[in-house]
């Protein structure tokens, strides 16, 4: 499986990155710019998923983007796996939307 650190993948340009984390998580924090593609209907939207780029699978530390990513490959998609997750991401120092800050 392919991996790629927060702090690599924050260098890379339009990068099409899919966070699979719930809508409550998401709700807290999120990566700019990210696809909210949820692990549970993952499934369901499978077809919003690029197979021309490569894709990169986040979720809060990497476990369930590593299964996601996993299943993608096995589908014929490039997809690589964000190590850490979102909170590697956070603690990198790197920047992150929170929408229940808002306001």
């Amino acid at each position: 499986m392919q991996e790629i650190t927060p702090t690599e993948l924050s260098k890379l340009e339009q990068a099409v990155i899919i966070d699979v984390r719930e809508a409550d998580e998401v709700a807290v924090a999120s990566v700019p710019g990210a696809r909210h593609l949820p692990m549970s209907s993952f499934l369901d939207h499978l077809d919003e998923v690029p197979r021309e780029e490569t894709v990169y699978v986040m979720c809060h530390s990497g476990g369930r983007s590593a299964r996601v990513t996993g299943y993608l490959e096995q589908q014929g998609y490039d997809a690589v796996n964000v190590t850490g997750g979102i909170s590697e991401w956070a603690a990198s120092g790197l920047p992150v939307e929170r929408p229940a800050d808002a306001g």
